[in-house]
């Protein structure tokens, strides 16, 4: 048993992934006081619980998805357990992977110098893209 599982809590953590990579659905993003600090919550289709983001994960999903929160809905991303460092230790966290079919978008909708953040940029229509179908992975339990 990873003693990491044995303790649920309101929001996911990189235990709950189980050391697998998933892809999910946006369903929404909210702004949540956690540990006296306002910060947004990811929520996803046909998950109970949602996941703080940090700058660096809400980044990710920006440059894949646009700067503004309200059209992430219905919009997949992939969860995947990583060692990282925070505050001078190395813990276990939960990344958003950019996906390669998105990594053209990415990088044409990254932030400018000046720090703006551009709207996301339309494919011209000869080069549109098929609508993923994601597949949930109902096994993992969060």
């Amino acid at each position: 048993m990873n003693i990491g599982a044995a303790f649920p809590g309101s929001y996911i953590k990189a235990a709950d992934l189980q050391g697998r990579s998933v892809t999910v659905m946006i369903s929404h993003v909210a702004m949540e006081e956690i540990g006296g600090d306002h910060k947004p919550v990811l929520y996803m289709h046909g998950k109970e619980r949602g996941l703080v983001l940090n700058k660096t994960n809400a980044s990710i999903i920006a440059e894949m998805h646009g700067w503004e929160t309200d059209d992430w809905q219905a919009k997949p991303i992939t969860l995947y357990p990583a060692r990282v460092e925070f505050q001078g230790r190395i813990v276990d966290a939960v990344r958003v992977k950019l996906e390669p079919q998105n990594a053209q978008r990415a990088a044409v909708n990254a932030p400018a110098a000046n720090g703006s953040h551009p709207r996301p940029a339309q494919p011209p229509p000869q080069a549109a893209q098929p609508v993923p179908t994601v597949t949930v992975d109902d096994d993992i339990p969060f």
